[in-house]
């Protein structure tokens, strides 16, 4: 198992889906409706995302790649990775993460939408 750390700018990134799902799934409550949001269905796949990273980052359902755009926050040599937390759909996300700084530590860099 891992530990993870987060860059400021993926931390921001998660709270700020984190706070939109809460929003929404309050809504939805108060209006008595049972089927989930676009953003609380995003935030469960990112939720579910991070704890296969966490747990195994070569997982299958992860799609796990090396991604060449980004630079590693610790080594300039180093790979950096990109997975999968929704895919074939309009709002498809992507989590970018490296290994380090630590040798049992995974650092997630960003968590954008894929263009």
């Amino acid at each position: 198992m891992f530990r993870l750390t987060w860059t400021d700018r993926a931390k921001q990134q998660f709270e700020a889906l984190e706070a939109k799902a809460r929003r929404e799934f309050d809504n939805r409550r108060r209006r008595d409706r049972s089927k989930w949001t676009k953003a609380e269905g995003l935030f469960k796949q990112l939720a579910k995302t991070v704890d296969l990273l966490r747990t195994n980052p070569r997982h299958p359902s992860l799609q796990t790649h090396e991604f060449m755009s980004l630079d590693h926050p610790f080594d300039l040599s180093a790979k950096v990775f990109g997975a999968y937390a929704r895919h074939r759909t309009p709002g498809a996300y992507r989590v970018f993460w490296c290994y380090g700084p630590d040798r049992d530590t995974i650092t997630i860099i960003a968590i954008t939408p894929h263009p």
